[in-house]
């Protein structure tokens, strides 16, 4: 399956709104500088599907899981049960191993009539839950602006600061760290796209730099001050092709430096150890992510963790995972996470808005689509990780569930809540893709809660890895 994006841009069809919907801890190093390593490319080139490329992959999968929803309950049998999930503890493994969970949708699933459910069936709060099961950490993003000049939300959780405080602060409550995950950018900003917040439109790099130094010292004061324990900061979201609409990496590098230095400054103010994370992707390209690294070496941007997105049914095998993770380390002594990760544990879908890993054909093999195969799966990275050093490992929304049955029209619940990938009010915003592919959730059959918001066993794997 080509890659597109697994949050706000992969293909999904809305049945409702007929047309497709894209989804998608310790001090910095002080080692002497490795040798200068030239940089690849200065100007990063992102590669952009043709609308008609989309439509046809969104109407395949939509066929797909059509076709296939009648054989899930077998499928299940085949993988293991539901009510019980076998996996080995990870040998070795650090008592401090991040376990996390980017529960960045959670508020706005809520506000669509969302319930979640402790392993008693009892109505509790979703973070409760999640601590219980083994979770440490949680990683919200953050977006500057997600709204139109008339207050409508964009959708994809309309993640403001304001937001990432309530959640925040809820995590904390029940003793999880959290990790804050600056887009900079209004919505969603990842290979494909990175947009610069409206505010910045028009602003040169220099004045970009200091837009974004003042941004990351406000969110972070506002959210300090609120008590939310912040332990990490992503400065960018998956930003191998750009950042903040530059594209050049000399400016990349500009913006970097100015959300390194704030976060540095607020740590030294609130007396806080605040780790910084820079964010990439496309973990199967080595040199390209080598390349990236070496740049932030060559130009002293001060941070600490080099953070990678894997998916494991998009971006290779978990030895070649293990290969880019040692080395970082090994070339540029910086730590590493595992930044997003998920597997599906069905191949249903939840809402009428067709999901990103159908869970058929596109699947890896001894990974079946079942509670059983998403927890094995998210064992064995987990253990991958831990073998090479890495700090832990990130889950991409295992909170995000459908807001109604998919058969309903739930288009007006994601317009009003933000509670889809997208709503029609970040057309403008994002004319390529929510103008195109605006509507539900193509992430509920990865989710680590089903249908009805009960967690799935496969939760207990964040737990279970330590026993």
């Amino acid at each position: 399956m080509k890659r597109l994006h697994k949050k706000g841009i992969a293909f999904c069809i809305s049945a409702s709104l007929c047309c497709a919907a894209m989804t998608g801890c310790g001090a910095g190093s002080e080692e002497p500088k490795a040798e200068q390593h030239a940089p690849v490319q200065t100007e990063i080139q992102s590669e952009t599907p043709s609308s008609e490329q989309a439509q046809a992959q969104a109407s395949t999968q939509t066929e797909i899981q059509t076709e296939t929803s009648s054989e899930t309950a077998e499928a299940d049998l085949q993988g293991g049960s539901d009510d019980t999930v076998y996996v080995d503890p990870v040998a070795g493994i650090s008592d401090d191993f991040i376990c996390g969970m980017d529960a960045s949708a959670v508020l706005a699933e809520e506000n669509s009539g969302v319930k979640y459910y402790n392993f008693d069936g009892d109505e509790q709060d979703v973070f409760e839950t999640l601590s219980q099961s083994g979770v440490n950490y949680i990683r919200l993003r953050v977006w500057n602006d997600p709204y139109d000049e008339n207050g409508n939300g964009y959708g994809g959780g309309n993640n403001d600061v304001a937001t990432a405080v309530t959640l925040g602060s809820r995590a904390t409550q029940y003793g999880m760290k959290v990790c804050i995950d600056f887009h900079y950018s209004d919505f969603w900003a990842d290979p494909k796209r990175q947009h610069a917040p409206k505010a910045w439109e028009g602003m040169s790099g220099e004045e970009k730099c200091i837009a974004l130094y003042d941004f990351t010292k406000e969110s972070l004061t506002e959210l300090l001050d609120a008590g939310v324990d912040v332990g990490m900061v992503q400065i960018g979201n998956e930003i191998n092709n750009g950042m903040s609409g530059e594209t050049q990496l000399p400016v990349v590098t500009q913006l970097l430096d100015a959300g390194s230095r704030a976060v540095r400054e607020i740590s030294k103010e609130y007396g806080k150890e605040i780790q910084i994370v820079v964010h990439y992707t496309s973990i199967t390209n080595k040199a390209e992510v080598d390349s990236l690294v070496a740049n932030l070496e060559n130009e002293g941007i001060d941070y600490d963790i080099v953070g990678m997105s894997y998916y494991p049914f998009w971006d290779g095998s978990m030895k070649n995972m293990k290969r880019v993770l040692e080395l970082i380390q090994e070339r540029y002594g910086k730590k590493v996470m595992i930044a997003e990760t998920s597997y599906c544990y069905t191949s249903e879908d939840g809402d009428g808005s067709a999901n990103s890993l159908v869970g058929v054909n596109d699947l890896v093999d001894g990974y079946p689509a079942t509670v059983q195969g998403q927890a094995s799966m998210i064992r064995d990275v987990c253990a991958a990780a831990s073998e090479v050093g890495a700090l832990g490992i990130f889950y991409w929304e295992g909170t995000w569930i459908p807001v109604g049955e998919a058969t309903t029209d739930n288009a007006p619940i994601w317009e009003e809540f933000g509670s889809g990938w997208a709503s029609s009010y970040a057309s403008d915003y994002d004319p390529e893709d929510a103008g195109k592919y605006y509507g539900g959730c193509s992430w509920d059959n990865q989710a680590m809660f089903d249908f009805d918001g009960h967690p799935l066993e496969s939760l207990n794997v964040f737990r279970m890895i330590f026993e």
